[in-house]
């Protein structure tokens, strides 16, 4: 009677757990929730150009006549135009901007001209332009640095920025000697962007600005 009495309580106690298991399986309280994120890439995108020019300097037909080179026939006391422009395009996220200008030749030009910002061959340079230090030499080239001194601001249009400069003088004093030794003369401007996002200043900028295009 005692053993009968035993295994019915043990086959209770079975049936108590394992309906405990069941009831705690289907307790369990569960929620669901979703975000989705949709993302977007960055843009940094501009133009150089320059109005289009006879020999001489003067213009080909009006300064609207945009182009990105020229050639140029030196002559002693002659002024040429020449102003380099850079345009932020629609859309480019906010950023600093600058432009490299090399000069060939350079020992001649040197010697000739002088240094041809600090003696006004560079003529009208914008003062919306910082020169930033010194010329860099290179091989038989002087390039100068100028930054934009603001950051140009995202804009769902074009943003022209002001010309570096807008032309150059041979000085009258050059004479036939001097000319001949300016052959060849070059003065190239390059455009670099950087975005403006993630740098304290333009400076840490142009530090970490290695020349990609994007």
């Amino acid at each position: 009677m005692k053993a009968r009495a035993k295994i019915l309580s043990l086959a209770l106690a079975g049936t108590m757990i394992v309906s405990a298991g069941v009831f705690g399986t289907m307790a369990y309280l569960t929620d669901t929730k979703e975000v989705k994120n949709t993302f977007t890439v960055g843009n940094v995108s501009i133009t150089l150009d320059e109005a289009k020019v006879n020999l001489d300097g003067t213009y080909e037909t009006d300064q609207d006549n945009r182009v990105t080179a020229n050639e140029y026939k030196l002559m002693p006391g002659h002024h040429y135009i020449k102003d380099p422009t850079v345009t932020v395009e629609a859309n480019s996220e906010d950023a600093y901007i600058r432009a490299l200008v090399t000069v060939s030749n350079a020992d001649a030009v040197t010697e000739v001209l002088g240094d041809i910002f600090e003696d006004e061959v560079i003529t009208e340079l914008s003062d919306e332009w910082d020169q930033v230090g010194g010329p860099v030499e290179g091989e038989g080239t002087l390039t100068y640095e100028f930054r934009y001194k603001e950051v140009v601001t995202a804009s769902d249009t074009d943003i022209g920025l002001a010309a570096l400069f807008t032309g150059f003088t041979i000085p009258g004093a050059v004479d036939n000697e001097g000319l001949e030794s300016l052959a060849g003369m070059r003065i190239d401007v390059v455009a670099q962007a950087i975005q403006a996002d993630g740098f304290a200043d333009a400076g840490a900028a142009w530090n970490a600005f290695k020349g990609e295009s994007t």
